[in-house]
């Protein structure tokens, strides 16, 4: 199974899947997480964020969860996944892919705004430090149409989060 996540920086999603990952491996279940950031420091280095360089980004890490799912890993992909027709050619082109929207309001992004990058995404235009391409501020984030779970996580404590994508995992295995 691969689970490919969608939402915006700061919103779980790294928290989340490293956290369903050691409940599942509690449960003698194998799991791995495909982090957007860390992937973005190797197979992705040469990617940059363009809508083009995005979908690329995502296909890259779909095809290392492919690889992991054939053994019969559990794949979370940990990306912000900000297009719909690129979440859907991964569902497509593998088996057994589920969509987990991971939503936060902007206002409790702001508020955590975990990476600085919020605040970055705020200066003004000509300001050397601002990030002009931050989805869901200044870059699209397209919302998923038919997730197969969505978790809203500036509603419910990540224990919560966590507990609900487990018991969605272990339900699909059935």
């Amino acid at each position: 199974m691969i689970l490919q996540f969608c939402g915006l920086s700061g919103s779980g999603k790294t928290t989340i899947a490293t956290a369903v990952q050691h409940l599942l491996q509690q449960h003698g279940i194998t799991c791995e997480v495909v982090d957007g950031d860390i992937y973005r420091k190797s197979i992705c280095a040469n990617l940059g964020f363009s809508k083009a360089d995005r979908n690329e980004n995502i296909r890259r890490l779909a095809a290392v969860a492919s690889v992991l799912s054939l053994d019969n890993i559990i794949t979370i992909i940990s990306a912000i996944n900000p297009y719909e027709d690129v979440r859907h050619e991964i569902k497509a082109r593998y088996s057994d892919v589920k969509t987990v929207y991971i939503e936060c309001s902007l206002n409790v992004l702001l508020q955590r705004d975990t990476k600085k990058l919020y605040r970055r995404a705020m200066l003004p235009f000509n300001h050397p430090d601002r990030v002009n391409n931050l989805t869901g501020v200044n870059d699209i984030f397209e919302m998923p149409q038919n997730p197969d779970l969505i978790l809203k996580t500036d509603q419910e404590t990540i224990d919560v989060s966590a507990k609900k994508l487990f018991d969605f995992i272990l339900s699909e295995l059935k």
